[in-house]
């Protein structure tokens, strides 16, 4: 577990620096050259690349809740994706493709444990047999290492309870628990000179007009960033990674709320431990175009745990893994958006099947059994839930690229907004630090 500092030790260390007589300067802990708001995969990984690369400079990592890494970062599949899915030439399959290369590196180099299992996408009806087809094709121009394709015979050899006509084999998949390497990002940023804060809220961020007090810089660090309690924190520069509370940040420093960010959770059930034989590794359907989630699969887990699922239904609350969890200002915001209104409308009869499927889990059970016939209700039980920050734009699409942003006026000089970061983003995590890293010296002249 890294070391991190909580808001009250972070006042306590700097408890020696002079106090002015002024309320602001009293809040005034400390300064420094780039402060990253957000302490999920994608602004560790950032922060960490940032810091290697500029090691004379001062960095903060400010993280809202108690530890790190501990919403989608530490509540998702756990795999290690090989780039088949995504357009050829499209930036998410170039990012995937180094990603997984880079990750495998860092994880033999750190002593990480993972485990290359591998993962068969199966067509289990003659009509998705040509789009599994179409999806070798594009794995091909995605350059996947050792993907195949393989009948019924190949599918027993590798999964000898799985049933299918034909399936894509991609041993270069692998699982990992992201949660442990997003720490081992934190661990590098903090052992490189780096400052991690947590339980620090970013509520407000704004162009101060006079220096801390003792500090002779003059304006060096013009931006505040102040939480609920308020303390403020001062810097030169800021870049924020907030996964489920992105557009919110965003909107902090007068940026435009859309993309909007609307969370959809997604339940898996788990298999009973005495049939962990039935699956060696990943196994996921053939994706149907007419939907917008890639549909229930089989996953192992690093622990020893068969994960399956998940479906994908409107959460309640941003950080609502339970059914029941809700927020009424989270709730609000999704349903009064235009944009999830259409996606609704648009998906109507999948979304009530997908609701149904959560309450009614002998339902998803029946579609994992066209998988593994010999799977059974008793055989499950309810496992975990995870909660997909989801960019939506006003037409009711599924944002699936990257979003940069940033504010207006002399903030937003200051400024930038990393509003959507999609999946795969803990498998491309580190190549997608060199490039926010990239978009940072560009636009700071760092």
């Amino acid at each position: 577990m890294i070391r991190t500092l909580n808001s009250a030790s972070f006042a306590a260390l700097f408890a020696t620096v002079p106090k002015s007589t002024t309320c602001r300067t009293a809040r005034i802990h400390s300064t420094y050259d780039v402060a990253v708001v957000g302490g999920g995969i994608v602004g560790l990984a950032s922060a960490r690349e940032l810091i290697l690369r500029h090691p004379t400079l001062s960095f903060i990592l400010l993280e809202k809740e108690k530890n790190l890494a501990i919403h989608q970062s530490g509540h998702n599949s756990g795999v290690i994706h090989s780039g088949i899915y995504y357009t050829p030439g499209s930036l998410k399959a170039r990012l995937c493709g180094k990603g997984a290369t880079m990750a495998y590196e860092y994880l033999d180099k750190k002593g990480l444990p993972y485990k290359r299992c591998g993962k068969l996408i199966v067509a289990v009806e003659r009509e998705e047999i040509p789009r599994l087809k179409a999806l070798y094709e594009r794995g091909q121009k995605n350059n996947v290492r050792d993907l195949t394709m393989i009948d019924a015979k190949g599918i027993r050899e590798r999964e000898p309870y799985c049933r299918g006509l034909m399936a894509l084999d991609s041993p270069y998949t692998g699982i990992v628990d992201w949660r442990l390497v997003s720490l081992a990002y934190g661990k590098d940023f903090q052992e490189a000179g780096g400052t991690v804060v947590t339980e620090y809220e970013a509520s407000d961020m704004a162009m101060v007009k006079e220096s801390p007090a003792g500090n002779t810089d003059g304006m060096k660090y013009p931006i505040a960033i102040r939480d609920s309690k308020g303390t403020e924190v001062r810097c030169r520069y800021v870049l924020t990674c907030g996964g489920l509370y992105s557009d919110r940040l965003a909107q902090i420093s007068g940026c435009s709320p859309d993309p909007r960010i609307v969370p959809f959770r997604g339940d898996y059930l788990v298999l009973k431990p005495e049939k962990h034989y039935l699956v060696r590794g990943n196994i996921y359907p053939v994706p149907d175009p007419r939907f917008p989630f890639l549909g229930v699969h089989f996953t192992p887990r690093m622990d020893g745990s068969v994960w399956l699922g998940p479906n994908a239904v409107l959460a309640f609350k941003r950080e609502g893994y339970k059914l029941y969890d809700f927020d009424a200002r989270d709730f609000g915001d999704a349903l009064s958006f235009r944009g999830l209104q259409k996606l609704v409308m648009n998906n109507l009869v999948y979304g009530v099947g997908e609701m149904y499927r959560g309450v009614f889990i002998g339902a998803q059970v029946k579609i994992l059994k066209k998988f593994i016939p010999e799977l059974s209700l008793s055989d499950v039980l309810r496992g975990p839930a995870g909660v997909r920050a989801q960019a939506l734009d006003r037409d009711g699409n599924l944002v699936d690229d990257f979003v940069f942003d940033v504010g207006v006026g002399d903030v937003g000089s200051r400024v930038l907004h990393v509003r959507n970061a999609p999946s795969p983003a803990a498998t491309s995590s580190l190549a997608i630090a060199e490039m926010v890293a990239d978009e940072v010296e560009r636009r700071f002249s760092l």
